[in-house]
């Protein structure tokens, strides 16, 4: 099985439509988006559009808090879980939020083996407690290079893609 984890696409729709080409030609299973996905239509006219397995969300800081909850429920495959997911990917318990601070605080909890977070547009992992704390950087291309990052559930490996080198 194999999980992109994503954030803080911005509105930027080739760079999520690439993203969603890649993962689909790759066999990605599941999408985990961090949040700031921004307008609900890159939700309908994208996201949800080109990908067809299951796709779990958080809030970040710029989405319309009352739209893009009604526009989800749309899509039987996509779940919005409010400002923090949790989810059991093969025994392997996973938490998932948009900001950092409140990322680590999950990590150090001792209630996880993985927790992801965006917000800071930069990659970034780091162990804590046994807990993998991960930021798969900015799809839009933000502040830095476009990246997402993928989790071969199975091998239990996580690689950073930088977009424009797929």
């Amino acid at each position: 099985m194999k999980v992109a984890i994503i954030s803080d696409t911005h509105d930027n729709v080739p760079n999520l439509e690439k993203a969603i080409k890649w993962m689909n030609d790759n066999k990605i299973d599941r999408i985990i988006h961090c949040g700031d996905l921004c307008a609900p239509s890159i939700l309908i006219n994208v996201l949800a559009k080109e990908f067809k397995g299951p796709i779990d969300m958080v809030f970040g800081n710029v989405e319309d808090r009352d739209l893009l909850p009604e526009v989800v429920k749309k899509f039987k495959n996509v779940t919005h879980h409010g400002d923090l997911g949790e989810l059991d990917i093969n025994g392997k318990k996973v938490a998932f939020i948009h900001y950092p601070d409140k990322a680590k605080k999950l990590a150090q909890s001792g209630k996880y083996n993985y927790v992801f977070y965006g917000h800071t547009h930069k990659p970034w992992e780091e162990d804590i407690n046994g807990c993998k704390l991960l930021n798969p950087g900015t799809c839009a291309g933000l502040f830095s290079k476009a990246t997402f990052a993928v989790w071969d559930v199975d091998k239990d490996k996580f690689e950073l893609k930088i977009l424009e080198q797929l």
